[in-house]
């Protein structure tokens, strides 16, 4: 539902701006700007909407966000008209195009002497909505929306109080012929019967945070619930699976009892036998599956592997399923989060940052504190392991700083290894073992079980001019020898985080 012209009219009789000064542009979304205006003590937040359905303009009283990023058309309005003054605002006859007048002068523009006329024209045609900025002569010097083929670009000529007042239409369809808008029969307008207290302002800026449209509360939570489910529903069957893999890899120690019941029992099967019957240590009857044309012993071997891997494995998937769950717990709480959010303007944000446990600020800060490769907390240190170019150079880029510390294996392509520094200290011995072992392990030298590597600073390192992603050049580096221990291997595995 747009304003119609009727109700635009008392919208801006009880703004009152004439003689207001603009005090700044924000832009929280593409669609929609907020103009704060002073006048005699008082200010007030005009939202100006060109969402197709919703478009409107009037004054709000909610909290506005800001874009994660400076937009075009905001920083725009803030070199021009913030700081002005607005000499003239109204509506140009029932056409829904709203004319504001700002004066700036003074040191507000180039020359002290200078004074500048700006000509702000907000058309509210659901279709053709847009909000354009023209010098005092009509040429266009920046739209909200750029539309070559109306020529609203800069450059480009608009002057709509050109036109007659009387024969301004009515609907959104600006480029009816004036003699067959003459002979259609004129629609009646009236102020709606809007549910609230206070001016007609805040009656409709309630109503369009309830149900306006694209930017309502119930369009956007619907919005939040749809998102969110989806995630939710491919989380929770991702569990489901691991779960039943789980499952199966607790029992992994009967593929050992099996391979030691084949082998025990050798001498007893039979060529192409499908099945062994015996017992297990316990006494207990036991039928062991085989498979024809495999000979025993490689039969007990295919049991042993099995059980190798089930057991390596259950770690891992242990692992997954903590993180999912995990990630099942977060998209919940941003769910719950984007539910109870009752301003549109911040949750629209939310929405289009990804939806926050929190805010839409912590979101993105969130993100850019993700990590690519493997991470290690051991006490208080953090190790960080690369495991390709693409890694390594990520995080030399954006995610070490210059005194924490990095390692390589010498010789061999690998991993870089980057100890974070902690104030005031500096690496234990043991802290740098670790991370010694996680370099020579996850480098191409691993099945030596030992290697010679380099480490320095980080500030000490430049990446090669025209050489492979990943490549670096170290200096003041120091040498050091270290032996693969399995033992600090696996308490390293287990000091793993995502």
């Amino acid at each position: 539902m747009s304003l119609n012209w009727k109700e635009i009219n008392l919208i801006l009789d009880e703004l009152n701006l004439e003689g207001a000064q603009i005090q700044s542009a924000v832009q929280s979304a593409y669609d929609i700007i907020i103009l704060r205006f002073y006048k005699k003590g008082e200010t007030k937040q005009t939202l100006i909407s060109l969402s197709s359905g919703a478009c409107r303009l009037h004054e709000t009283f909610r909290a506005v966000p800001k874009s994660e990023k400076p937009l075009r058309f905001a920083q725009f309005l803030s070199s021009k008209i913030v700081n002005g003054w607005v000499t003239e605002i109204k509506q140009l006859g029932d056409n829904r195009i709203v004319k504001i007048v700002v004066k700036r002068s003074g040191a507000a523009v180039d020359s002290e002497n200078e004074t500048v006329i700006y000509k702000l024209y907000i058309r509210l045609w659901s279709n053709a909505a847009n909000f354009i900025v023209t010098d005092e002569n009509g040429v266009i010097l920046d739209a909200m929306r750029r539309n070559p083929k109306r020529g609203e670009i800069t450059g480009g000529h608009y002057a709509p109080e050109d036109i007659k007042e009387e024969n301004l239409p009515q609907s959104t369809q600006g480029s009816q012929k004036e003699d067959d808008y003459k002979q259609k029969p004129k629609r009646e307008f009236f102020i709606r019967d809007i549910k609230g207290s206070g001016s007609f302002n805040k009656k409709i800026d309630e109503f369009y945070a309830a149900q306006g449209g694209t930017l309502s509360l119930e369009a956007l939570r619907e919005q939040a619930r749809r998102r969110c489910e989806g995630s939710l529903g491919r989380i929770s069957a991702s569990i489901e699976k691991l779960k039943e893999k789980e499952a199966s890899y607790e029992n992994a120690e009967r593929f050992k009892v099996y391979g030691d019941l084949i082998l025990s029992n050798i001498a007893d099967i039979k060529p192409d036998a499908k099945w062994l019957e015996t017992e297990d240590i316990n006494g207990e009857k036991i039928r062991i599956e085989l498979e024809e044309r495999t000979v025993p012993a490689v039969m007990a071997q295919k049991y042993y592997e099995q059980y190798k891997k089930a057991k390596n494995g259950l770690s891992e998937i242990q692992r997954e399923i903590a993180q999912s769950e995990q990630e099942l717990k977060d998209v919940t709480e941003k769910l719950e989060h984007l539910l109870n959010e009752t301003n549109p303007l911040i949750l629209a944000k939310l929405l289009k940052s990804g939806g926050s446990a929190h805010s839409a600020g912590k979101q993105k800060n969130d993100t850019q504190k993700k990590r690519p490769g493997l991470s290690f907390k051991r006490g208080d240190w953090l190790i960080i392991v690369g495991r390709d170019a693409n890694e390594n150079d990520e995080l030399f880029r954006r995610h070490v700083k210059g005194n924490d510390l990095w390692l390589h294996a010498r010789d061999y392509h690998g991993s870089y290894v980057f100890i974070k520094q902690r104030a005031g200290k500096s690496v234990p011995l043991n802290i740098l073992l670790d991370a010694g072992n996680l370099a020579i392990f996850y480098s191409k030298g691993r099945n030596n079980g030992e290697g010679d590597l380099f480490y320095t600073q980080a500030k000490y390192l430049r990446r090669a001019k025209n050489g492979p992603k990943g490549l670096v050049i170290p200096t003041q580096e120091k040498n050091l020898r270290v032996k693969v221990e399995d033992d600090r291997l696996r308490e390293l595995e287990k000091c793993r985080f995502f």
